[in-house]
């Protein structure tokens, strides 16, 4: 209950208007026409193959429209294969024919290798696996090319509904070149200083933009906010040569109006990847928590012999959009370590003050030194994820100190729930000591965060505090 209390995450899937959008008509006649190109395929695989090889009893439960169970459940696993490659997005992805003919054939080879493993007895006919394998790809890529025609003529009739954020003294010059030149209908602008700006999000969505077009977005801003508002409403963002240092791993290389242009689009599966992202981070700290109870006693124990105090240390720390919340960790210094920190501001060796990193410090116990080395001290914060304050993965949260030295655009790392370990922390972590450096490294979390990019974080950091890499 307690993560109520706080603001939503920039990646959060919201409440969606009701109706279907035309994005969703366009991938839902994708998905019929693929459907349709199986069913062709299998019917005539199965009329060529009646005239070979029987089909096992087993793989045909039950028949509809006068297919076996087995195509049914081959073609649902294929059709989820295809939209998770990206494939039934409506901006250009699922033109990709060649790539759509790699999807059914792997999806065809795998089903195969299934099969063998759960029974080498009961397969399809090579007959008509191979028929059918063949004649998917010709029918799905045959279909594909009638959407797409349609497709052309459809979008020839009906311009792109645009919104320009530029430059004041460039709007006039790319709202003529992208009115003339390609199908656009520039329905409104903002300045490029304003394009993070509650109030622009208000302009594009009551203007009905189907997508945005950006040029000159300031360095320090990058484009992380505009992008994850703009994903969650489903409006593609169209960035232009000056800004293509910004989201460039997510883009699409695109002519338009002559102008070189990246196109970052916004994705189905966007919801459904942020609310995994949290099952996860439950699921895993419940494990994680359970599992290491008994080395919780023993650290706890050690902490009570070997030095006064409590057996935990609480601070504030900076959260999403700069809620304050309390971070557990188990103690590593002297009880009164926090007054004493005062005294040694004039030993700190970050170059810009920001953070605080002594590497000698007095404060330190013993066992403080093993258990941070070993990054043993951070495993309370399990208890900080179930509570909604934290995730596994995200930007590192910072006390109060270190976040009123923060520089303006240092704040954008507030923009998602801070995490136990991130970017920063497996890319060099203490040795890291310009704060600009972590910035950037939590601004690209930011920019290109996918629920993967969090397990590849996840493994790199067990792979890291395994070795003591870095840390002190």
């Amino acid at each position: 209950m307690r993560s109520q209390a706080f603001p939503r995450d920039l990646r959060a899937p919201r409440c969606r208007r009701l109706g279907l959008r035309p994005e969703t008509v366009v991938a839902l006649l994708l998905l019929t026409s693929d459907l349709g190109g199986l069913v062709l395929a299998w019917k005539l695989g199965l009329e060529l193959n009646r005239f070979y090889a029987p089909l096992p009893p087993d793989l045909a439960a039950w028949y509809w429209w006068g297919l076996p169970s087995v195509f049914w459940l081959f073609a649902a696993g294929l059709l989820f294969l295809i939209a998770v490659s990206g494939l039934y997005h409506p901006r250009g992805h699922w033109k990709n024919y060649l790539r759509l003919a790699k999807v059914l054939s792997l999806g065809y080879l795998l089903a195969l290798a299934i099969a063998y493993f759960y029974d080498p007895k009961v397969d399809l006919p090579r007959s008509l696996f191979f028929s059918a394998w063949g004649l998917s790809v010709v029918l799905a890529v045959i279909l594909r090319l009638g959407v797409s025609l349609g497709f052309r003529i459809f979008t020839l009739r009906r311009p792109i509904r645009a919104f320009l954020v530029a430059p004041l003294e460039r709007q006039e010059y790319l709202s003529a070149l992208l009115e003339q030149r390609a199908n656009y209908k520039i329905v409104g602008s903002a300045i490029a200083t304003m394009a993070n700006e509650p109030q622009t999000l208000t302009e594009i969505l009551n203007c009905q933009a189907q997508e945005v077009i950006v040029e000159g977005l300031p360095p320090a801003h990058l484009a992380s906010a505009l992008y994850w508002q703009l994903r969650q409403e489903g409006i593609s963002l169209r960035l232009i040569p000056s800004s293509l240092e910004m989201l460039y791993r997510r883009g699409t290389p695109e002519i338009v109006a002559a102008l070189p242009t990246l196109r970052v689009d916004m994705t189905y599966l966007n919801g459904c990847e942020y609310r995994l992202k949290r099952y996860l981070d439950v699921m895993l700290a419940l494990i994680g928590i359970v599992v290491l109870a008994p080395l919780f006693v023993v650290v706890a124990i050690a902490i009570k012999l070997t030095s006064p105090g409590p057996v935990f240390f609480r601070q504030e720390r900076v959260g999403l959009h700069g809620q304050v919340f309390q971070m557990w960790k188990f103690r590593t210094m002297r009880a009164d370590a926090p007054q004493l920190q005062a005294h040694l501001e004039a030993q700190n060796e970050s170059a810009d003050g920001i953070l605080f990193k002594v590497k000698n410090d007095p404060r330190r116990t013993r066992l403080g030194s093993f258990l941070r080395k070993t990054s043993i001290d951070e495993l309370p914060q399990l208890f900080n994820v179930l509570w909604g304050e934290m995730s596994l993965v995200g930007p590192r949260p910072l006390p109060l100190r270190d976040v009123a030295r923060f520089h303006s655009w240092h704040h954008i790392r507030h923009q998602v729930m801070p995490g136990i370990t991130g970017l920063w922390q497996i890319s060099g972590r203490s040795r890291i000591s310009n704060f600009d450096e972590a910035a950037r490294l939590d601004l690209y979390y930011i920019d290109n965060w996918s629920l993967n990019l969090d397990l590849e974080i996840l493994v790199e950091t067990v792979r890291i505090v395994l070795f003591g890499t870095g840390a002190y």
